[in-house]
């Protein structure tokens, strides 16, 4: 499975961005996709993820803002981002969780808000 993020870029606070997650290889075998993130001097963290079955779970930082969704035909997991504040600048990860443990991840895509 290989995992190609995109979508990043500068927004002022207020303003919204798309990201989307391409995956390609032996996508039958992911069990999830998750979007992490990490900011200057902090730790990587989970800002939303969607199973193989549709469920999607979101950080209580980004509830009610950020939005995950699939769509199958194209292999692409998408996080709208609306309402973004300076805090949600980071650099954002795709991740693809597949069987026996094994975590995929794509390059990261700058995110950064402007107050």
């Amino acid at each position: 499975v290989q995992l190609q993020a995109s979508g990043g870029g500068l927004v002022q606070a207020g303003g919204s961005l798309r990201l989307s997650c391409v995956a390609s290889g032996s996508i039958f075998e992911i069990n999830s996709i998750n979007w992490y993130r990490q900011a200057p001097g902090k730790r990587r963290e989970l800002v939303a993820a969607v199973s193989s079955g549709g469920s999607t779970k979101y950080a209580d930082s980004v509830k009610g803002r950020f939005t995950i969704s699939r769509d199958n035909a194209e292999n692409t997991v998408y996080l709208q981002m609306n309402s973004l504040k300076p805090e949600d600048t980071a650099v954002y990860y795709c991740n693809a969780e597949l069987p026996f443990g094994v975590d995929v991840w794509g390059k990261g895509t700058l995110v950064t808000v402007s107050s």
